[in-house]
């Protein structure tokens, strides 16, 4: 029996494990169209992505009141899952190369658990997971509904509670400067990702930079190994 300690990874989702920006884009089309405001343009919003939906409409439309505000939040969710019930999580949101495979690859390893901490709504994951057929992969799930947004370090610290894993010991796996930054304040070793939705040059506050999924098995053993 192994005596190696439990190992933690919690990856981001969209502009890590998936490529969603599709139904992020058009979801926020048709909240921005209902309430008859200018979208702002594909690179302003996915540069938001990650950040809470309270927290990414006023740095999107800062002109807009609180009342507003809140519309587009729930107009951006209403619109999300139906184009998400229109194609399918696994076509709207495809895994990204190596994903899948790599999940599969770190769940076999008795000591490494996975986990996932997200911008996303609890439902959102919900139909991600389901889509996916990824049931089972992460054993602790930290969602928008219940913590404040990145890069604020409540989501990591609630999955280092629920695992019992030290932080020495776990890695944040993401795409974003607030995956990186909330990371950091957690002090978590944060890896980060070359083909999201933040440039490389955002990305400061991370350890470590990988430029695809093969490169995070034979990365993580060597982080281990420290």
């Amino acid at each position: 029996m192994s005596d190696a300690p439990l190992r933690l990874v919690i990856f981001d989702v969209d502009g890590t494990l998936v490529d969603s920006q599709a139904d992020i884009i058009g979801a926020m089309t048709l909240a921005f169209a209902a309430e008859d405001l200018a979208m702002p343009d594909r690179a302003t919003v996915l540069a938001q992505v990650g950040l809470s939906l309270h927290v990414m409409m006023p740095r999107l439309v800062p002109q807009a009141d609180a009342a507003t505000h809140g519309r587009l939040v729930e107009g951006y969710k209403a619109a999300y899952m139906q184009l998400r019930a229109t194609r399918g999580a696994a076509e709207s949101s495809p895994m990204y190369p190596g994903a899948l495979q790599t999940l599969q690859r770190l769940h076999a390893q008795p000591e490494v658990l996975l986990g996932v901490a997200t911008g996303k709504s609890r439902r959102g994951l919900d139909k991600l997971i389901e889509g996916h057929a990824l049931e089972g992969l992460f054993v602790t799930q930290q969602v928008a509904d219940t913590h404040p947004s990145k890069p604020h370090p409540a989501m990591l610290e609630a999955a280092l509670s629920e695992t019992g894993v030290e932080a020495v010991h776990a890695v944040m796996v993401g795409d974003t400067s607030y995956d990186m930054e909330m990371a950091a304040s957690a002090g978590i070793t944060g890896i980060a990702v070359s083909w999201g939705y933040h440039d490389r040059t955002q990305l400061g506050a991370a350890t470590h930079l990988i430029e695809d999924f093969a490169a995070l098995p034979p990365l993580l053993e060597d982080i281990w190994k420290e």
